[in-house]
């Protein structure tokens, strides 16, 4: 084991009950001199499940509860009789082509890995909202016990959950970082089997068994329902040649409805593609809702995959088994072995994830940068930020994170106002400059109101003044060489020690890139980053330094603290790419 965070986070104990983690030291969850609570608006902290989530909870009971009313009322309805399957009747398609069953196998292997690591996303800030704000007590769902205190300040990461390594991927607390890492290496094996799999589909003509050609295969998979949900087994089609009505739309939902949402409503939270294209976390409603949507997506996945199992067993399992793994239709124990196997190496592909996570951190890192990063940015490089919001649209609550400093130099700077503050900016420039907040603002303010996207996943509306980086790099005039900026903090990261982050030179540019010495409208407070911060709207949060003391140009990061692009790319194995 490394000596890195992760091995700390693993000696942890966790809760598995459910009990909060004792507050870390210094994170801003004990009381901090100079720093209050932010601020929750009145009566919005009191429901974890609000009406949406009783409809979603509720939706299955009617439909049961109408099943079963049916059958009372008048019976079992008619389930639409499927011809004996003979060598004469059978028509095409029938059976399972090599390819289609190779291809379902892996989708599932892959499946079980975005599942295990999207848990994992999701338990960092374990609240899911249908507004962009995340104030907190607005959330549709809760998944933690844990309300925000109102006395003290409550950092998002305190907010974050520890989850069983037997459920997630890598499992415990605090490691997002690496569990986006097999989430992100999985989505893109995923897509390119997925469309494998419907090239197959098409080609072989073996869509036509899961596509309906007419309305009325509803009526049908309705009576179809009313046998399972009252626990009667309906005649069974032979699944060879015949899906029966229920079957096949289960079947066509989730190969031509749940997959593309999955993959559509993923990209409505990258911070790169939804500030470059605004309307597209519009087609959900915005960046929260992608995100429940995806969500509730995964949720379906699951149950599809609880129950799709559970049939296979009960409507002939050992028959079932040779036609999706060997592709005949007999009752040998082939399939079932070969099902098996493929089970254990599922189960094995899993333990090594885990292990890789855990033992190699930093193999799996720089993996998911050789494979990942190139697709991502040639997807998203250039998508440069454009949106920006109203006034009106202001969040009225701001997630705060981070450490406040404790260093001697930055209280007495706070003490007094930060009139004493001046900004360094060196290393390979041709005019190192020293520069005050005066000095900053007399060079002309730039204000934008724009989303903030936490790669824990909340969000918030907040307005930004400060001046715009590109103008500080014309100033100090960067040397040919310098293809870098270092952004080092008052503040320490996690494991101690200085915090610092990276920018390219040209995310540097961008013109919503801000030094901000102001949020909305007010000079900036201490738990957002006084006396200034970062503002790169095309890019995750944990990019924007706060409480910067230094800037420093640089030829590479390589010789930057472990040379990975900052401080929590070195200590928590966050991705380079922050704008996914």
């Amino acid at each position: 084991m490394p000596a890195s965070y992760f091995s700390s986070v693993a000696a942890r104990p966790g809760p598995v009950s459910g009990r909060p983690f004792p507050l870390p030291q210094n994170t801003g969850s004990c009381r901090v001199p100079s720093a209050q609570a932010p601020v929750i608006p009145d009566g919005v902290n009191a429901m974890s499940m609000r009406r949406t989530t009783l409809l979603v909870l509720v939706a299955p009971v009617v439909l049961l509860v109408a099943a079963y009313v049916q059958w009372v009322m008048v019976g079992l309805p008619a389930v639409p009789a499927s011809p004996p399957l003979t060598p004469e009747t059978v028509t095409p398609p029938s059976g399972f082509p090599t390819g289609v069953r190779l291809t379902h196998y892996v989708n599932f292997l892959f499946l079980i890995l975005l599942v295990r690591s999207g848990l994992q996303i999701l338990m960092d800030h374990p609240r899911l909202y249908w507004n962009v704000h995340c104030t907190p007590g607005t959330e549709w769902l809760r998944l933690t016990p844990v309300q925000v205190p109102h006395d003290r300040v409550w950092t998002a990461k305190d907010d974050a959950r520890y989850l069983s390594p037997w459920i997630g991927l890598p499992g415990y607390r605090h490691t997002v970082g690496m569990a986006r890492h097999w989430h992100f290496l999985s989505v893109l094996f995923w897509v390119a089997n997925g469309i494998a799999y419907v090239t197959l589909l098409c080609t072989t003509s073996h869509w036509q068994r899961l596509v309906p050609d007419s309305w009325q295969i509803v009526p049908d998979a309705w009576a179809v329902w009313v046998h399972y949900a009252t626990c009667h087994l309906p005649p069974e089609p032979n699944g060879f040649s015949h899906y029966n009505a229920l079957q096949q739309l289960a079947y066509f939902g989730v190969v031509f409805i749940l997959a593309p949402l999955a993959i559509l409503t993923g990209p409505s939270m990258s911070p790169a593609l939804t500030n470059r294209f605004s309307w597209y976390p519009r087609l959900p409603g915005n960046r929260q809702i992608g995100r429940s949507l995806h969500f509730l997506v995964m949720g379906a996945f699951v149950l599809f995959v609880i129950v799709h199992v559970a049939m296979v067993a009960i409507t002939g399992f050992i028959r079932n088994m040779n036609h999706i793994v060997v592709g005949t239709d007999d009752t040998s124990l082939a399939g079932v072995y070969f099902g098996l196997l493929g089970v254990g190496v599922i189960v094995a592909v899993n333990v090594l994830a885990n292990w890789a996570a855990w033992r190699h951190p930093r193999a799996v890192q720089h993996a998911a940068k050789a494979i990942v990063t190139p697709v991502m940015a040639f997807l998203l490089d250039r998508a440069a930020p454009r949106a920006e919001f109203r006034r009106e649209d202001i969040s009225p609550f701001l997630w705060a994170n981070g450490k406040v400093p404790t260093c001697e130099a930055w209280k007495a700077l706070a003490a007094d106002g930060f009139k004493d503050y001046r900004l360094k900016v060196y290393g390979l420039v041709e005019n190192p400059v020293e520069l005050s907040l005066d000095d900053l603002r007399a060079r002309g303010p730039q204000t934008q109101i724009t989303l903030h996207h936490c790669i824990q996943g909340w969000s918030g509306i907040a307005a930004w003044t400060g001046l715009p980086l590109a103008e500080l790099i014309r100033l100090v005039r960067p040397q040919a060489q310098a293809r870098a900026v270092v952004f080092y903090s008052f503040g320490e990261g996690a494991e101690g020690g200085r915090f610092y982050d990276s920018l390219s030179l040209e995310d540097a540019l961008h013109p919503q890139t801000l030094l901000a010495y102001e949020m909305n409208f007010a000079p900036l407070g201490v738990l957002h980053g006084a006396p200034l911060r970062l503002r790169v709207e095309n890019q995750l949060g944990f990019k924007m330094v706060k409480w910067i003391e230094a800037i420093e140009f640089v030829a590479s990061m390589r010789s930057v603290g472990q040379g990975e692009g900052g401080y929590n790319e070195d200590h928590e194995f966050f991705g380079e790419l922050a704008n996914i």
